[in-house]
């Protein structure tokens, strides 16, 4: 199952998931867009990671690390979330409303584009 969580609840997941390891949130937006807009790591572990490479790089993942995926909106990574899923990965979340919610509910520095 994969979890929809606000950007605002992300550090409650990230408890909830404690135990499972260090929590990566990758982050699968387009270089471009993460220099635009990119999020601080607070107690999570930040992997940057192309929506269209991911398939290629699986193996850099921790399939028992708990993972949040962050995009621009949240639809990419609901794509990825849900493959990761199907590939066995154990703890995967998605970001409700991407980083343009992040902007919104946890950082407001943080540019919307």
């Amino acid at each position: 199952m994969i979890d929809q969580i606000q950007p605002a609840q992300l550090s409650d997941w990230i408890t909830a998931h404690a135990a499972d390891g260090a929590t990566v949130v990758l982050d699968v937006r387009e270089p471009w867009e993460i220099q635009t807009a990119c999020v601080t790591p607070q107690g999570f572990e930040l992997v940057k990671m192309v929506m269209h490479t991911i398939p290629a790089r699986l193996n850099e993942l921790d399939r028992n690390r708990p993972i949040a995926c962050l995009c621009h909106h949240g639809a990419r990574s609901m794509q990825v979330a849900a493959f990761l899923a199907q590939q066995g990965f154990t703890h995967v979340a998605n970001i409700a409303g991407g980083i343009d919610a992040w902007s919104a509910q946890v950082d407001a520095t943080v540019p919307t584009y």
